[in-house]
């Protein structure tokens, strides 16, 4: 057996798995990380992105560029252009990023789900009422991005940024594993509530939930990098245009990212738990009126 392949035997054990990436000092090894993954050493770039390929199925054959300066510039490559065409039909929502299809479904009243069987509440995600009025009903989906994944997301829909609430909070994993074994996760984990409005006037809210190993949510069009050092809530009121397809930010590393939508809103058919899906192609669906 391969050294990769018993690593990959060892962390799918789940009482290790969940040791390993748990039960540590999240906080201060997620700071860590954040400044050890921009040492501008060809050394530490070419051991770090070596140890990386180990315990991932990294593959770098689309980014933009063959050569980077340092591990968290490998980590928020950009690909070569045209590889992730965004589906242009107006009526479609389109995935913001690369990522794994988790739980999803219909809002019940305001309950969601991280896993089957694992609730949560949109008033402790979100942490504002009349934003939660929004979706009471309405239809949610997660995508987990693994860590080897192209990290940075886009605009789901041509769509007005009209808020941005920070959430500060802990970091635990968001993998599978972490997701059965810890209640309402993702209102534990800090977070980023980016409140849209569609050009058809319906609210679109996406919500990054950052993780263990994440050192920082990037926002472009607030110029701004919210991260472990970042005290919250802390609200941010704007007014940005964005069009379907355009950068929003990124992840330093891998995490996750939640997608609400009013009632309206139908799952198109590429849409099932598992399933793997690029930025730009289907999500969800308005009907035609």
């Amino acid at each position: 057996m391969t050294v990769k392949g018993l690593i990959a035997g060892l962390t799918q054990q789940e009482d290790l798995n969940f040791l390993l990436t748990n039960r540590i000092p999240r906080a201060a090894l997620t700071r860590f990380m954040g400044w050890f993954s921009k040492i501008e050493n060809p050394l530490v770039r070419d051991f770090s992105i070596a140890c990386w390929r180990l315990f991932s199925d990294l593959d770098l054959s689309e980014a933009k560029k063959t050569e980077f300066k340092s591990l968290h510039d490998c980590f928020t490559r950009e690909l070569r252009p045209g590889l992730r065409p965004v589906v242009t039909d107006p009526a479609v929502v389109t995935s913001p990023s690369d990522g794994i299809i988790g739980a999803h479904g219909r809002i019940a009243d305001t309950e969601l789900f991280q896993i089957k069987g694992a609730p949560y509440s949109l008033l402790d995600l979100l942490g504002d009422p009349a934003l939660v009025e929004r979706h009471r009903n309405g239809r949610f989906l997660t995508l987990r991005l693994t860590s080897s994944m192209y990290h940075r997301f886009h605009a789901p829909s041509d769509c007005r940024i009209e808020k941005v609430t920070f959430i500060h909070g802990d970091v635990w994993n968001v993998n599978p594993i972490a997701l059965k074994r810890v209640e309402r996760l993702f209102c534990k984990n800090e977070r980023a509530v980016l409140e849209t409005r569609l050009a058809t006037g319906e609210a679109l809210t996406l919500v990054p939930v950052a993780a263990i190993l994440v050192a920082s949510i990037r926002l472009h069009f607030l110029d701004v990098t919210l991260n472990a050092e970042s005290r919250g809530p802390v609200a941010f009121p704007c007014d940005a245009n964005v069009r379907k397809g355009d950068e929003l930010g990124w992840f330093e590393h891998g995490s996750t990212i939640i997608v609400l939508t009013p009632d309206q809103f139908e799952f198109c058919d590429n849409v099932a738990e598992g399933a793997r899906i690029k930025c730009g192609e289907p999500l969800l669906r308005k009907p035609a009126a």
